[in-house]
Order: C-alpha cells, then sequence, then structure tokens
C-alpha cells in the first residue's frame, strides 16, 4: 500500500507515507519489522521521489 502510495499520490510527502507504514507495521507487524519497512520504503522513495528528494 505505501509503495502505491509512494508512486501515485504525490501530493503527499513521502516521509509522511514512510511513517505511517512503520507506525502501521509497530502495531500489527512481528518485532523489529518496522525495520526491513522503513529501509525498503526509504529505498523505492529515492527511486520514485527524486524530485521530492532532491529539495
Amino acid at each position: 500500500l505505501a509503495v502505491y502510495e509512494l508512486k501515485f499520490q504525490t501530493e503527499v510527502p513521502y516521509k509522511v507515507i514512510i511513517n505511517e507504514a512503520v507506525e502501521l507495521t509497530k502495531l500489527y507487524g512481528a518485532d523489529g519489522a518496522y525495520k526491513l519497512i522503513n529501509t525498503s520504503l526509504d529505498k523505492i522513495a529515492k527511486e520514485l521521489r527524486l524530485l521530492e528528494l532532491a529539495k
């Protein structure tokens, strides 16, 4: 879901999307899984949100 938001909902800042995904993972995911989600989404955001990251 977060990758979809990163790609298609460009009006939402990427940091907000990543934070929401991490918080949901902390609530419903396995212990420590949020670290993987955070790292993965950060790498994906660097590819999908080049203009936003350049600011």
